[in-house]
């Protein structure tokens, strides 16, 4: 490529962020395909499959594996969930409980009472403050050597509430390392994440905090924006939910209690 500044122009090379798609499985049903940067490949299902409904507990998978490839190799884009459950590879089932999550935050009002109907609310009396809050983005920052690289990554954190980094995952799709995230607490048993904060680099879109909820996430922090129907979602779930967060400043749309001066 061409490096250019003003008019001086001058060859030279790039760190891209890796994008590649992948295909996931339940015991070679196809349920989705997502484009990824790969890493964390075995979270990303997880997480995503857990964070949609279609799994219900890290019980419910008795193993996640990648698919040999017609040429006899691993096929490292394709990988297979196999549930203890073997109702679940009845595409009927999943596709219709899929759907149904995907179609979330399209419909407004519906959309909100169908998820709060499903997941469990967040009850969690736990609490931080403004100084620990304002230092999480300039930590996530630090941390994120695939976006020093390249610029193109999203990331997303898990603090506890001292404000000390525990886990980072970055991917091109910020859905994607919330899903990481997600993935790595439940295969470790750290379910449900009410005692801790997660930040994103992104905006908080309703699919951000839907996953977040599936988690039992009680702090989400945005670095961006949030929409409408994602504050709607936070508050009536019983989220903390914090955007616009930089140092020394950010906006706090539901959930205040938990962050206190």
């Amino acid at each position: 490529m061409l490096r250019c500044v003003g008019p001086q122009c001058e060859a030279d090379i790039d760190d891209l962020p890796v994008e590649e798609p992948l295909q996931i499985r339940i015991a070679g049903e196809d349920v989705a395909v997502t484009m990824r940067t790969p890493g964390h490949d075995s979270e990303l299902a997880a997480g995503f499959l857990f964070s949609e409904g279609i799994i219900g507990a890290k019980s419910h998978i008795e193993s996640i594996q990648p698919c040999m490839g017609d040429d006899g190799l691993l096929a490292p884009n394709i990988i297979n969930v196999f549930p203890t459950d073997r109702e679940l590879v009845d595409p009927r089932r999943w596709r219709r409980d899929f759907f149904a999550a995907s179609s979330c935050g399209l419909c407004g009002k519906t959309s909100i009472s169908s998820v709060t109907r499903c997941l469990a609310p967040i009850t969690s009396a736990i609490s931080t403050n403004h100084s620990t809050m304002y230092s999480l983005a300039d930590k996530l920052r630090m941390a994120q050597e695939g976006f020093a690289r390249s610029g193109g990554l999203h990331a997303a954190g898990l603090f506890d509430l001292d404000g000390n980094l525990l886990l980072l995952r970055e991917d091109i799709g910020r859905h994607n390392a919330v899903d990481k995230i997600v993935g790595h607490a439940l295969l470790n048993d750290l379910l449900p994440l009410d005692k801790h904060i997660l930040l994103v680099s992104s905006r908080a879109s309703f699919e951000i905090v839907q996953k977040a909820l599936a988690a039992g996430v009680a702090i989400l922090a945005a670095i961006s924006a949030p929409s409408s129907l994602a504050v709607e979602l936070a508050a009536e779930a019983g989220m903390t939910l914090v955007a616009f967060l930089r140092e020394g400043r950010m906006n706090v749309y539901a959930g205040s209690e938990r962050i206190e001066g």
